[in-house]
Parts: structure tokens; sequence; C-alpha cells
């Protein structure tokens, strides 16, 4: 069980250009900053592709999910852009649980504290909340309708 104030571990990801075009596809993100070179660098002035906002949000779950295993349900998540993750960089994702609270219906919640570091800068900070699993037998994917309160 998770406890307030656990460190989840870093997850470490050398950001290639194939990264980045890939998540802009999964995401139907056509925007040609996200996967033509020429177009970010020489009409956007940026310095190589750039990472797209679904697509960071998808690394966002990814952390999260790896953490919490497959009964681990998303409730909520909100993050704020604070700069970019261009193509050959190496992005560390880190989170702290910052707290452990049970609803009206047993089910347990995680608010995680979550960012995206370059070179030791935080370029996205995120707020998660949870669903875990409080024993063997509990799964939050099984819970629906009022029982499901993300």
């Amino acid at each position: 069980m998770a406890k307030k104030g656990e460190q989840l571990p870093e997850l470490k990801h050398d950001v290639t250009a194939t990264t980045i075009v890939l998540g802009a596809l999964a995401a139907r993100d056509w925007r040609p900053m996200h996967h033509d070179h020429d177009f970010a660098v020489n009409r956007n002035g940026m310095r190589d592709l750039f990472m797209s906002t679904p697509n960071q949000a998808a690394w966002f779950e990814r952390f999260v999910t790896d953490w919490t295993g497959p009964k681990g349900r998303l409730g909520r998540m909100k993050f704020r852009m604070k700069g970019s993750v261009f193509a050959g960089d190496t992005m560390v994702l880190s989170g702290t649980v910052e707290d452990i609270t049970v609803d009206d219906t047993g089910c347990t919640w995680a608010k995680l504290a979550l960012a995206v570091s370059v070179d030791r800068t935080v370029v996205n900070e995120c707020s998660a909340r949870v669903a875990l699993p409080r024993d063997a037998d509990d799964n939050p994917w099984e819970r629906r309708g009022e029982r499901r309160q993300p």
C-alpha cells in the first residue's frame, strides 16, 4: 500500500524524433511542429521537434500506471506545461504521494504530485488522483456508477 511522502521510482527516457512523431500520430495531432523538423526550426524558431500536449499527458499516464500496476485506475489528472521537451532531450518523470484517502464507497485514492524534468529543470508539473486497490481482492476497475467518484 502506498504511503504519504513515498517517492515514485523515476522514469528516464531519451526522447527521439520518433518518440515525438509517434506520440503526435497517436493523438492525431497533425500540427507540423511535432513532425516536420524544418517547420519547427525555421518557421517556429524552435530548437527541434517538440512533444505535443497529448503526448506529454500520455507519458504522465504511463508513469502513474507503471507505478500502480494493472489495477490502478486514473481518476483525474491536471498538468501545467512550463517548457518544452525536444528531440534529443532526456526527460525524467518523478513523483511523490501527497496524500492517501478513502472515499465513502471504500475506494482508496492517492493524490500524486508529478513532474517532467529535462537537465534538472522542471518543464511540466502534474497533479493526479488515482484509485488503488485497498487489498488483493479489490479492483478499482470494477467500480461503476455511484461507487466510482473520481
